[in-house]
């Protein structure tokens, strides 16, 4: 599945799990950045990286 259907399907799971009532733990800072973020994505103002190449990065920096 491509990157932004991905993200999009993403976006709107963890958005399905936002209930006002329910704590989440997060601060509101760390809000104000997922949305920021989420809309980012959304105006298409970022570029996405696959997560198999996150993932391969990451590893590398490791070994």
């Amino acid at each position: 599945m491509p990157v932004p259907i991905r993200a999009f399907l993403a976006e709107r799971i963890i958005e399905s799990l936002d209930v006002a009532d329910a704590p989440t733990g997060l601060s509101p800072e760390w809000k104000t950045e997922i949305e920021r973020r989420c809309r980012e994505v959304d105006e298409g103002t970022i570029a996405l990286i696959d997560a198999d190449e996150v993932f391969k990065k990451a590893y590398a920096r490791l070994s």
